[in-house]
């Protein structure tokens, strides 16, 4: 695939949320998004989706699929294209339902929802170290542009999904911040649900908080309300540079506010830090054993000289 083939035919709608990246305001042409490399509280990135491109009003600077990737991505044209091998030919199909909106249809529909069994999405959570977490999540199968696909389902605010597997990093439904409330007057801040629940193996609370969690850095703009209830706020955000305008915002909103990113530095973010701390724990283990089997041959060896 070359950049032309992928300016074409990629949705850049689609580009946009694998990023998890939704419009602020919507038409079905055209919609506006915040910036994708600034905060900002008045969204300027206007996304054209008949042209397939991006122009960003705050820099003047356009955008078509594979500039955009590199942009979110900071890498280089390769890698983006690479990135984008795994997204469907479909905007041609797409294009032409926008220039004649009465053919548009829902581009996706729930099938089924039910407790997390699939054997792919047991070994994914065991490989994000959080299968004890798994009551947390439901198990979705759903169907998009016409095939069907499966995932792990969390549950925000407005009633949408965030999805994750090992092939897809979606959302179903609205996009939203999902607040989980326990009558508390202290709020902890996570950036995506896989952090909220290796923040509760890590650190199991014995005075329950209260716990916001954004679904994406882009969504700290819809919590800023929140944050006058609460005397104390704790930041669990990721150690780079969205993860650092996002504490930027929320400082801006609640000074006080705590940062605890140093805590899990310099890893990425909470369950980078989950899955080290588990394969430390497994290596030292094994160093034991292995210490353990040493000692045994050697006392057995001792064993026999004697005799």
């Amino acid at each position: 695939m070359n950049c032309k083939q992928a300016n074409e035919n990629i949705s850049i709608k689609e580009v946009m949320e694998s990023f998890s990246l939704f419009p602020s305001k919507e038409h079905p042409k055209t919609a506006y998004y915040y910036a994708i490399n600034r905060q900002e509280r008045t969204p300027s990135l206007l996304v054209n989706y008949v042209k397939n491109i991006a122009f960003d009003f705050g820099i003047g600077k356009q955008y078509d699929v594979v500039s955009i990737v590199q942009e979110l991505k900071q890498c280089t044209v390769s890698d983006a294209l690479e990135y984008l091998e795994k997204f469907d030919f479909s905007f041609q199909k797409q294009k032409g339902n926008l220039n004649n909106p009465k053919e548009e249809t829902k581009s996706y529909q729930i099938l089924e929802v039910k407790e997390v069994s699939h054997p792919a999405l047991i070994e994914y959570l065991k490989y994000r170290k959080l299968e004890s977490q798994k009551s947390e999540l439901q198990e979705i199968h759903y169907e998009m542009n016409g095939k069907n696909y499966f995932g792990l389902g969390f549950k925000n605010d407005s009633g949408g999904y965030e999805i994750r597997s090992s092939f897809s990093k979606i959302c179903l439904g609205k996009k939203d911040i999902t607040t989980i409330k326990n009558n508390s007057e202290n709020l902890k801040v996570f950036e995506g649900f896989t952090d909220y629940l290796s923040f509760k193996i890590l650190e199991p609370e014995k005075i329950p908080s209260d716990h916001l969690i954004l679904n994406s850095v882009a969504m700290v703009h819809k919590a800023s309300g929140l944050f006058e209830n609460y005397k104390s706020v704790e930041m669990y955000l990721d150690n780079d540079r969205a993860g650092e305008q996002c504490r930027d915002s929320i400082l801006k909103i609640f000074p006080e506010a705590d940062d605890r990113s140093n805590e899990y530095f310099p890893h990425q973010d909470l369950n980078d830090f989950l899955i080290s701390q588990e394969e430390k724990t497994l290596e030292n283990k094994l160093e034991k054993n292995q210490t353990a089997i040493h000692e045994s041959e050697g006392n057995r060896d001792i064993y026999r000289r004697k005799r």
